[in-house]
């Protein structure tokens, strides 16, 4: 089992920045990769984007945040981050990390969410 653990939302003004984090525990070596998502009040929960875990630390982002969001790890903490820029009220969500195995063809693991506000 793996356990995820995200933490730094919430209430932001328009054009902050904001820094999520994903913490990872347990059986980490069956990751292989995090993805981050949102889901915004009444909407269907949305990739954002995602990042290698053991053999490469690619990352890979949704159009929707190319550009603004930046997706990187921490090896030492068995951490992930999303990091947020120029946010907009649209960006109004809980967020969520999640782990696919090795092998798997969707992701297995989620963690609880963190809500983050971005107010006009």
């Amino acid at each position: 089992q793996v356990q995820l653990v995200e933490s730094g939302g919430g209430l932001v003004q328009t054009g902050d920045s904001l820094r999520l984090s994903c913490a990872a525990s347990g059986r980490t070596a069956r990751i292989y990769h995090i993805g981050w998502f949102r889901q915004a009040p009444g909407k269907e929960r949305l990739f954002i984007g995602r990042i290698g875990w053991s053999t490469d630390y690619s990352t890979y982002y949704s159009d929707s945040v190319k550009g603004r969001f930046t997706i990187s790890r921490d090896n030492a903490k068995n951490t992930v981050y999303l990091q947020m820029n120029s946010l907009k009220p649209e960006d109004t969500a809980d967020y969520y990390c999640a782990a696919r195995e090795w092998g798997s063809g969707e992701y297995d693991y989620w963690g609880q969410g963190t809500q983050v506000t971005v107010s006009s």
